[in-house]
């Protein structure tokens, strides 16, 4: 295994560990632990900052400032500020190593620009008081760093990829689609605290199409827990978010589980489809479980993790995937190719 490849492999698991922790602080009310940025009330550490979190927590002991909470945001902190130096360093190494093959390093750079912008993301959270808009955007700049990770980790490994019909190629593609889709209403369900807006299965309060205010709740530049007019976000938006996420789920689930079955009837893929149908369930088991156990934070958390699993493998289906070309097709590739060896002669 080169030196480029280790590094990405231990970007893409510190980045999946920031992805997780991020859930962690947001779920246990610590995204305001410590209410600037990029230090804590201008200190590097909450340590250093001990007087100055006491006073406030004293102020508010129900206010988002506490000696705790300031430690899960910083360390939270400490560890994106180690990914972005570490996704410099493959940036670095891949521009130096251009041309060399499974190097990609124009996505590298790509790559090293989008932490960039999740830096900037990670102060607005903060300094815009945790905005439904900003916070979701975060979140899924963290898991489109984990997908390209998980890319150039495969495109660095060079392993010969499959062919496949064509049509199952656009599932497969069409399938991602749909979960990157469903991972943005989890993300919008979770930074607006619309979780247990539904507390019953499979109906939502005893309704499967229970009141629900749309245009509140997908009003994008907003307040947290306030609509675009200033005024409390209505119960009503609150169910309408939880239950297009699950509606979101029913539509990717049966998209995930058409791929599985597709793959599943080739032996040449039947291991994406058992690695596929089992973090599928397993991540459905905890979307259940959060509901009917009224969010507990570790199954909140794993659920979270569940996502992060589920784009690393569509990544890997995706990536290890290709269309089988026409016979018409391989014979002009053959004739191309034979000119070509004529010409050298």
């Amino acid at each position: 295994m080169t030196a480029y490849r280790r590094l990405i492999l231990l970007a893409l698991a510190l980045t999946t560990l920031v992805v997780v922790f991020g859930a962690y602080v947001r779920l246990s009310d610590a995204g305001l632990g410590c209410p600037d940025w990029p230090g804590c009330y201008g200190q590097l550490s909450p340590h250093h900052a001990a007087d100055a979190i006491s006073e406030t927590h004293a102020a508010d002991p129900q206010g988002p400032v506490s000696l705790p909470k300031a430690w899960k945001e910083m360390i939270h902190r400490y560890l994106a500020a180690s990914l972005g130096l570490l996704i410099l360093a493959i940036a670095l190494l891949a521009w130096r190593r251009r041309g060399t093959p499974g190097v990609a390093p124009r996505l590298a750079a790509a790559l090293m620009g989008i932490v960039i912008f999740q830096g900037l993301l990670g102060k607005w959270t903060v300094t815009l008081l945790l905005k439904p808009a900003i916070v979701t955007a975060h979140l899924l700049g963290g898991l489109t760093t984990v997908a390209l990770l998980a890319w150039l980790a495969l495109h660095a490994q060079a392993s010969a990829r499959i062919e496949v019909p064509r049509r199952l190629i656009v599932l497969a593609r069409a399938a991602f689609a749909l979960l990157a889709v469903q991972i943005a209403l989890g993300g919008w369900t979770s930074t607006n605290y619309a979780a247990l807006a539904c507390t019953d299965l499979p109906a939502c309060q005893g309704s499967l199409w229970p009141p629900a205010d749309y245009a509140n709740a997908f009003h994008v530049v907003r307040e947290l827990g306030m609509t675009a007019d200033g005024e409390v976000l209505p119960l009503a938006a609150l169910t309408a978010i939880h239950w297009s996420h699950r509606v979101g789920a029913v539509i990717a689930g049966m998209a995930l589980v058409a791929l599985g079955g597709a793959l599943l009837r080739r032996s040449v893929t039947r291991r994406f489809a058992a690695v596929l149908l089992v973090a599928l369930a397993a991540q459905l088991a905890l979307g259940i479980a959060n509901v009917v156990l009224s969010l507990p934070l570790p199954l909140a958390v794993a659920h979270n993790a569940g996502a992060a699993a589920l784009v690393i493998v569509m990544v890997w289906i995706n990536h290890s995937l290709r269309g089988a070309r026409s016979p018409a097709m391989a014979a002009q590739r053959r004739a191309a190719h034979a000119g070509r060896e004529n010409s050298y002669a």
